[in-house]
């Protein structure tokens, strides 16, 4: 069955960096289009990275120079880098496959200082 599986989340300092890691199985990692979303703490879920099977990225405007999402497909794998990152970054950070039903289970990540 097909399973997103998020890791690399806690606690980092303003200005600071952490890399968030989805692992995927049961599907054909390579064909699909993969994304990195975010729910804060009473705020709806928003799309905050968007990688494409051919490689070519979105980004939401609050993380563009910023965050860097980037995929390995002979590991199934989709990262998320986070440079300087800010307070109001703090949420939990769920994979998706774009498109599909299926989602991690997320990984929280605090911005403090």
């Amino acid at each position: 069955q097909v399973q997103l599986v998020e890791s690399g989340g806690g606690l980092v300092q303003p200005g600071g960096s952490l890399r968030l890691s989805c692992a995927a199985s049961g599907i054909i990692f390579s064909s699909y289009d993969m994304a990195w979303y975010r729910q804060a703490p009473g705020k709806q879920r928003e799309l905050v990275a968007f990688i494409r099977s051919d490689g070519s990225t979105n980004y939401a405007d609050s993380v563009k120079g910023r965050f860097t999402i980037s995929r390995d497909n002979a590991k199934s794998m989709v990262y998320l880098q986070m440079n300087s990152p800010k307070p109001e970054d703090t949420a939990s950070y769920y994979c998706s496959i774009w498109g599909t039903i299926y989602w991690g289970k997320g990984t929280l990540v605090t911005v403090s200082s």
